[in-house]
């Protein structure tokens, strides 16, 4: 026992160690003078033939890139801010509308309840690149191409945390809701008072799921945010950073990534329970 003990050990290390490198050579490359990047990574940059190395810690460490960044480059700041108005109405329209949803669907009877329920589990495994034309057509006629609620109207109407909500709201005991009626309470105080505190857990897990989700989107703003660089979003900074500037992309990436983490980390525990509630462990 042991003995099998010590192997999985040794492979999740191993497994920890290619997860964890790139992030560590992201973050000492951002700490690299351009010159010392330049010379580790000059052959992916010209497309050689020849490998990258990479070395440990940096040999002078600098704080160069982070200046240019936060005080040298105002567009960073804009796009920056971009993403947080694109992002943060998006998670606040959610909880709004999707927990209210998922409530109706998992204490409710009404008719067609099934087949509504089955059109959200469809438009909830399309993938982005099928519902694109359609969506750009509609966002077109609304006049909302090339403005944040290109990408925020279709994002709030998202069914996944629909899904995620109705799993937590499943699980009320039927006897508390029963003692709260009893006691005089309506839909709505059982709703506020039981529902969402209960299902506080899912709230989160739906929150920190639809930041990493959106925080990182891509695909959406290049599509819907053609003719307004203006509005690009902090993902769509990086493409521009020159080799030149390779030193640039790794603090940015590295500034790009905090929020991320931080919520990841505060998270980590909702999410668990989001995902277990979704079935997705299956």
């Amino acid at each position: 026992m042991k003995i099998k003990l010590g192997v999985k050990t040794c492979l999740l290390f191993i497994l920890t160690l290619f997860i964890w490198v790139p992030l560590w050579m992201l973050f000492t490359g951002s700490f690299m003078g351009g010159d010392e990047l330049y010379k580790y990574i000059w052959s992916v940059l010209n497309q050689r033939e020849s490998m990258a190395s990479w070395t440990g810690f940096p040999r002078y460490p600098t704080l160069r890139h982070y200046v240019e960044l936060l005080l040298d480059s105002p567009e960073f700041f804009v796009m920056f801010w971009n993403s947080c108005i694109q992002v943060i109405p998006v998670l606040l329209g959610q909880i709004g509308i999707a927990v209210p949803a998922a409530w109706a669907f998992a204490r409710f009877e009404f008719k067609g309840k099934k087949l509504l329920f089955f059109i959200y589990m469809i438009l909830m495994v399309l993938p982005f690149q099928v519902t694109m034309v359609s969506s750009y057509l509609v966002l077109y006629r609304l006049g909302f191409v090339d403005t944040h609620l290109a990408l925020i109207l279709p994002n709030i109407f998202s069914t996944f945390p629909v899904f995620i909500m109705v799993k937590f709201f499943k699980e009320v005991p039927k006897s508390l809701i029963e003692a709260a009626k009893l006691d005089g309470a309506g839909e709505f105080i059982i709703f506020t008072r039981i529902g969402i505190p209960i299902g506080s857990p899912g709230i989160l897990s739906i929150i920190t799921l639809g930041f990493l989700e959106y925080w990182n989107a891509i695909e959406q703003p290049l599509t819907f945010l053609v003719r307004r660089k203006e509005l690009w979003p902090l993902p769509l900074y990086l493409p521009d950073i020159s080799s030149d500037n390779a030193g640039a992309a790794f603090g940015a990436s590295v500034i790009m990534m905090l929020p991320a983490l931080l919520l990841f980390l505060y998270g980590q525990k909702y999410l668990e329970q989001g995902i277990a509630a979704s079935g997705l462990k299956e």
